[in-house]
C-alpha cells in the first residue's frame, strides 16, 4: 500500500507533515511526497524535506490515498494548481482515502468532492468563503471523516488527523 502525499514547496506547516509521515511509517505504510516542482521543500517552522514528484508526475493509481499538508504555503502554492485539483477528483471517483488538514482543505473544495460532506478546516475569511462555495457542511470539529474524506482544523489536530487515515486505510469496511 502507497500513499501520496503533497506539499507546498515552502511554508507548509511542518507538523501536519511530520505527524501523517510517523503515523503512516509504525504502520507500514509506504509514501510518496509530491509538490508542485520536485526538489527541496521547507516549512513554515523550518522543517525540510524532498519532494520525489511533482504533481504533473503523478499516477493516481499507484496510491490508496492522497494527503494534503496544510500551512500558508497551501493557499499560494496548492489553492489553484491546475495539476492538484483534477488529482484531488480522481482520487475521489475511484473511491480513495482523501485527506486534507488546515488551509489545504481548500483544495478539496475547490475539486467539488466537499459538496454536502461534513468537513473541517483552519478558518481565514479567504478558506471560509471557499468553504461555503465549495459547499462543505462545516463543523467545529478538529477532525472529522466524511465517507472516504478526512478533514482536520490544524496544526494541534494532526496527531488525531494522522491515526484516522492510517484506520481509514487498514480498517476492515463490511
Amino acid at each position: 500500500m502507497k500513499i501520496l502525499i503533497a506539499i507546498a514547496p515552502e511554508k507548509f506547516r511542518d507538523e501536519e507533515l511530520a505527524e501523517p509521515v510517523a503515523a503512516l511509517q509504525k504502520a507500514g505504510i509506504e509514501f510518496e511526497i509530491a509538490s508542485t516542482r520536485r526538489g527541496p521543500c521547507t516549512g513554515m517552522l523550518g522543517a525540510k524535506t524532498t519532494a520525489t514528484l511533482s504533481f504533473d508526475d503523478i499516477d493516481p493509481k499507484r496510491y490508496e490515498g492522497l494527503v494534503i499538508v496544510g500551512g500558508s504555503g497551501s493557499q499560494t502554492h496548492l489553492w489553484d494548481d491546475e495539476m492538484l485539483i483534477p488529482i484531488v477528483k480522481m482520487f475521489h471517483q475511484s473511491g480513495k482515502v482523501v485527506a486534507a488538514i488546515c488551509l489545504a482543505t481548500v483544495v478539496l473544495a475547490r475539486a467539488g468532492i466537499l459538496k454536502g460532506k461534513k468537513a473541517t478546516y483552519y478558518e481565514s475569511p479567504a478558506s471560509f468563503r471557499e468553504m461555503k462555495i465549495g459547499g462543505a457542511v462545516i463543523t467545529n470539529a478538529p477532525v472529522v471523516k466524511d465517507a472516504r474524506i478526512i478533514t482536520a482544523n490544524g496544526p494541534p489536530a494532526s496527531k488525531a488527523f494522522a491515526a484516522e487515515i492510517v484506520h481509514a486505510l487498514t480498517a476492515v469496511e463490511w
